[in-house]
């Protein structure tokens, strides 16, 4: 039989063990346990765009692993800032996330009087997930093959071309910017998405555009229209013998920077973690192949070259758009 004297060290013993454990327990801090539940990517674009190709093949990986779901959610409108709006004000936790075409934050901010957020201190970079440029493209019934024939022949005409795109995005301010280099006179024709863009260029009711590689490469390489230019810094992989407009205007570069976003309160412990995995994903062979596929390519950078290089763009877009007096009705 225990003796009164002896039970009670025993209930002393069993007691520190609990209240060790207790310790232990809630020691651990949310940066130390992330992710330890469902992890959401919010994309403001429609699903089968480059945003939400890149998200659920990223979003696959993190799954894999992390050992948590990651849910990809389209939340679309507003030129993008419906989901980047809702994204800026969830719970800066790390598991709601934004992934978006940058241009979408960079350009918004001079473009659009009426945010009911601010890109610049209500999200915070976690990290660029790929890159993919614009590339140029005529109708076939251009009478062009290079840019500048192209350049000739919109300078010679009586009426400014055509060009269609949709108004505010990344294609139509770098169509504004060739423009401004050029010293052109274009028509910019509005359009709610690239894919009727790209329908009414195959059919010659537009003359000119610029999209992503992702969007236009299949249709011109069949002949729909002609490829005149790649807007990457330097000669596009996929299309090598293509060349840049940047042989011609120094300096030009546009096209599809996709990124992810979190709300600005997120912990930078958690933020380094998810731009840390981001690029152990981006390295591995069949991610590099996939999106290659998709005319993208990984251009990994910190969170903090990532808010200079974000900071620089708004600025440099600003000018463009005040330059060439673009407004969005």
């Amino acid at each position: 039989m225990t003796s009164i004297r002896s039970s009670r060290p025993l209930r002393w013993l069993a007691a520190l063990t609990l209240g060790l454990a207790t310790v232990a327990t809630h020691a651990q801090t949310p940066e130390q346990s992330y992710p330890n539940k469902p992890l959401r990517l919010i994309v403001p674009f429609a699903a089968g765009g480059a945003s939400d190709i890149l998200a659920r093949i990223v979003g696959k990986k993190l799954t894999e692993n992390w050992g948590q779901p990651v849910v990809v959610e389209n939340k679309v409108g507003g030129n993008a800032q419906i989901g980047a709006s809702y994204v800026a004000k969830s719970e800066p936790d790390g598991y709601t996330l934004l992934v978006v075409d940058l241009s979408a934050l960079t350009m918004a901010p001079t473009l659009m009087k009426n945010l009911t957020y601010d890109p610049a201190k209500e999200l915070t970079p976690v990290a660029i997930l790929a890159y993919s440029p614009h590339i140029l493209v005529v109708a076939n019934k251009l009478p062009v093959k290079t840019l500048p024939e192209l350049i000739a022949y919109a300078r010679s005409q009586a009426v400014p071309l055509n060009f269609g795109t949709p108004l505010g995005a990344a294609p139509h301010l770098a169509g504004v910017l060739l423009a401004q280099k050029e010293n052109l006179q274009l028509n910019f024709i509005g359009y709610k998405g690239g894919s009727q863009v790209i329908a009414d260029l195959a059919g010659g009711q537009i003359d000119l555009t610029m999209n992503s590689f992702l969007a236009t490469y299949p249709m011109a390489k069949t002949g729909n229209y002609r490829m005149i230019a790649v807007a990457s810094p330097e000669r596009f992989a996929p299309i090598p013998d293509t060349p840049t407009i940047a042989e011609r205007i120094p300096g030009y570069v546009t096209g599809s920077f996709q990124g992810m976003m979190a709300p600005s309160a997120t912990p930078q412990a958690i933020i380094a973690k998810l731009n840390s995995e981001i690029a152990k994903i981006a390295a591995l062979p069949d991610i590099r192949k996939q999106f290659a596929d998709l005319g993208s390519e990984a251009l990994p950078r910190s969170p903090a070259d990532l808010r200079k290089w974000l900071a620089d763009e708004t600025t440099y877009w600003a000018q463009v758009i005040q330059t060439g007096n673009v407004k969005i009705e």
